[in-house]
């Protein structure tokens, strides 16, 4: 049987050759690598750590990556890092980078997947879905998931995704940036494509730790991200209303606001995270997605977040994969913030030491399949043989 396996390495170290000899020394040690990703803290110099990782590579080895608000490893949640993974065994790897996303976010999703279609010298409308699976990066902080995933996917709709937004230490859309790597390109305003083929078991996942409640509301008025209306109403004095709170109990990372009673969108039997992150001052509710005037989302209770996340490693991954040996993680920075303030940090980093051999960030919100969603881990996970 095919496999696909992940070594890993993190250093602390801010010095740019430093830190490539350290991390390049780990996870260079076997088997040549197909794949690899570098997650590392936005406070580094990204250009010098890529010019100093390349320099160390076989010319075959692809990378891609990002800046992060923290990094992963099966150690647990770091800050202030640098998380460099191998993807070896047997796996083709194809990578497009689209330039220009906030002007032509339709556009760069389009480029990318072609570019990565091309260097695996196949068409996008036939892309084997049970072979081929995407793993998508996109600058976070420019707000235009919805926009890159129609041109991912304009030309074949099945094809699987995962992935999240690059991110900054600091959250703050006013402030925060982040910027992408793609071999030895490193850019802000772009999104990356990295198309993988293989016969390995694969497949693309995700946990939350929110429950239903059967409450429902309606946006009832939209300006992109932004609601003006909620059942008819001012969105923030309404969303208070319905929480029992104040408005300014709303701000995400309270215990009684957006972060403990987030919204969901219903398809079928699956809730995906549609969920507000901050009132404005002019009453009005930015979500992390754009929304659709009509929608109705449930109102959805905070559940247990390490019960929960501990069963997706231990029970799910090994159910969907066999024999899991890989993962992907994209962690979302708010799923970090909300246990930080839960005084569950601690614990929600150890559970990453069940989850197969893994690398991660917490991102600026994610992506799985044709949806873009927050507040939940997505993971892109490879087997093989027992």
């Amino acid at each position: 049987m095919a496999n696909v396996t992940l070594r890993s390495a993190r250093t602390e170290k801010a010095d740019p050759n430093q830190a490539a000899d350290e991390l390049c020394a780990r996870v260079l040690d076997g088997p040549a690598p197909k794949l690899l990703t570098l997650f590392a803290s936005r406070d580094r110099d990204h250009r010098a750590l890529n010019q100093a990782i390349r320099a160390r590579l076989p010319k075959s080895v692809r990378l891609i990556g990002a800046s992060t608000g923290g990094e992963i490893d099966n150690s647990g949640m770091h800050m202030k890092s640098a998380v460099l993974s191998g993807l070896c065994g047997d796996l083709e790897v194809g990578l497009g980078l689209g330039a220009g996303l906030y002007r032509d976010a339709v556009g760069a999703g389009s480029t990318a997947i072609k570019r990565a279609c091309d260097e695996l010298g196949v068409k996008q409308n036939d892309l084997d879905t049970r072979k081929y699976v995407g793993l998508v990066i996109d600058d976070g902080f420019k707000f235009k998931k919805e926009e890159l995933l129609l041109g991912v996917l304009e030309r074949n709709q099945s094809l699987m995704l995962v992935g999240g937004g690059a991110s900054d230490l600091d959250i703050d859309p006013q402030r925060g940036s982040a910027v992408i790597h793609v071999d030895g390109e490193v850019v802000d305003d772009a999104a990356l494509v990295a198309l993988i083929r293989t016969d390995a078991p694969w497949a693309t996942m995700r946990t939350h730790w929110y429950e239903p409640t059967g409450e429902m509301l309606t946006i009832s008025k939209v300006d992109g991200p932004r609601v003006i209306e909620i059942d008819g109403k001012p969105a923030a004095a309404r969303y208070a209303e319905r929480l029992g709170v104040a408005i300014e109990d709303l701000e995400f990372g309270k215990l009684r606001g957006f972060g403990a009673r987030p919204t969901a969108l219903k398809v079928g039997r699956e809730y995906f995270m549609r969920a507000p992150f901050m009132a404005l001052p002019d009453g009005s509710v930015m979500f992390a997605n754009f929304l659709e005037e009509g929608t109705e989302l449930e109102l959805m209770n905070t559940g247990d977040p390490i019960g929960s996340t501990m069963r997706f490693f231990q029970e799910e991954v090994p159910r969907r994969v066999r024999s899991p040996k890989a993962a992907i993680l994209f962690n979302c920075g708010g799923r970090a913030f909300m246990a930080q303030m839960m005084g569950k940090i601690g614990e929600l980093s150890q559970t990453f030491a069940a989850a197969p051999p893994c690398a991660g960030f917490n991102c600026y919100f994610e992506l799985y399949c044709g949806f873009a969603i927050n507040t939940t881990l997505t993971a892109l996970v490879f087997g093989g043989d027992a």
